[in-house]
């Protein structure tokens, strides 16, 4: 709740409207820890979104050349929201999200506010719904994406990594339960299900199968089995009834290291159906 709290507040302040769309080849929209594009759908009214984080090195006019996806959701009724990361190596351009502090050579960004930033900007400007907002992510946006679910799992209404969880070492245990759904492929060889040592060990790529665990352990599952199996596409799904109010499902797909195709289909799929979401846009 308090990534939204900070939502409502920023709200309030009044920010100017304006007319500019910041899509993909138009100028960025600007906040103060940051900048942002976004990708609207053909509706009218406070419009849900998903936040998509783009991986080590992107940007979000990057995130919004992904057509497939960003086509898929926008014509579910949601927008896309597109932040950029910070500058992560000198004189290149993409950027990278402070999930670890060592990572970012530039001073390291609360993203937890500049997130909280960028949805009171979209709401004021593109009518986005702050409420309804699904914090996503591929690979290091992923890493993102599940650091914050563990420490503010209320922040969001759902959140979904796609290639990517936590680092060693692994937290200790997560704030509370979480509405999460984890997509990953079988042969990604960037971030492995196992993970791996990058720079000769300076720093590991956790286990995704750990990080599962610790979300059972904060969304109280009695077991370590999972409850449910379904099969979508070529996208084989794990889930476990756990607490009320939370949410935690796995999808592996066969490629390696990417969003694919099906992906936000699913995903929407999958938040619409969990109770009390107010997924459905309209």
């Amino acid at each position: 709740m308090i990534l939204r709290a900070a939502v409502t507040a920023l709200a309030l302040l009044g920010l100017p409207a304006h007319a500019d769309a910041c899509t993909r080849d138009g100028p960025v929209c600007e906040v103060p820890l940051g900048a942002y594009r976004v990708a609207l759908p053909d509706a009218g009214g406070a419009v849900p979104a998903v936040l998509f984080l783009h991986g080590a090195g992107g940007t979000g006019r990057g995130v919004l050349g992904m057509t497939g996806t960003v086509e898929a959701i926008t014509a579910r009724g949601y927008a896309v929201i597109a932040p950029d990361g910070l500058p992560w190596r000198s004189g290149r351009t993409g950027g990278i999200w402070t999930f670890r502090r060592d990572l970012v050579r530039e001073t390291p960004r609360d993203e937890a506010a500049f997130f909280a930033e960028v949805i009171a900007d979209a709401a004021d400007r593109h009518g986005i719904d702050p409420d309804r907002v699904i914090l996503a992510g591929f690979s290091a946006g992923a890493f993102m994406v599940t650091y914050l679910a563990c420490e503010t799992p209320g922040a969001f209404p759902a959140y979904a990594p796609v290639s990517g969880g936590f680092w060693r070492p692994h937290p200790e245990a997560c704030a509370g339960p979480v509405r999460l759904f984890h997509t990953h492929g079988w042969r990604d060889g960037t971030v492995p299900l196992e993970g791996r040592p990058l720079r000769g060990g300076q720093w590991l790529q956790g286990d995704i199968f750990e990080g599962l665990a610790l979300f059972r352990a904060a969304n109280g599952c009695a077991r370590p089995d999972p409850t449910g199996h379904a099969t979508t596409g070529e996208f084989l799904r794990r889930s476990w009834d756990c607490d009320e109010g939370s949410a935690l499902e796995f999808a592996l797909f066969p490629g390696g290291h990417g969003v694919p195709a099906g992906w936000a289909e699913m995903m929407l799929d999958w938040y619409e159906a969990l109770p009390d979401a107010a997924a459905t846009p309209g």
